[in-house]
């Protein structure tokens, strides 16, 4: 009887431990979670960029792949969640965290730039996030490719 009642409370332990990583803002989302999120104007937060939101990479040679990462906080008090992550070519691909941002946590969001084209280029990455004043927020990258 003892042995039921210490393998009754080690589970109940552990399910309470599961049920608390849910709420804190670390955990993965499901696209329910996400879309709901980005309806309930009660839930936006607002956001910070770290670094600039214009990275200028300089003179790169063809086909050179360039990695690009922007840095973010949460500095509201609602947990942020990046809803969605778009580039504006083929020829950069993002990379969309997958968790939520408690307050006073901060992100990254990865950008992969294949080196395709030539000449002076501007790329543009989309971001939405249940932020305000604005839910939409525009990341860019410049360089000169070389041939």
């Amino acid at each position: 009887m003892k042995k039921i009642v210490v393998i009754l409370v080690v589970m109940a332990g552990f399910l309470a431990c599961k049920q608390n990583d849910n709420k804190s803002g670390s955990g993965k989302l499901t696209q329910e979670e996400k879309e709901k999120a980005g309806k309930d104007s009660a839930n936006f937060t607002t956001i910070q960029w770290i670094d600039s939101v214009d990275k200028d990479l300089g003179k790169l040679k063809k086909g050179q792949s360039v990695e690009i990462t922007y840095r973010f906080k949460n500095t509201g008090n609602k947990n942020l969640i990046i809803e969605n992550v778009t580039a504006q070519c083929g020829c950069t691909i993002v990379e969309r965290p997958d968790q939520a941002f408690a307050p006073g946590e901060e992100g990254l969001i990865k950008a992969k730039y294949n080196g395709s084209g030539s000449g002076v280029i501007l790329k543009k990455i989309d971001v939405v996030a249940n932020t305000k004043p604005a839910k939409e927020h525009s990341l860019s990258f410049t360089g000169e490719i070389n041939e």
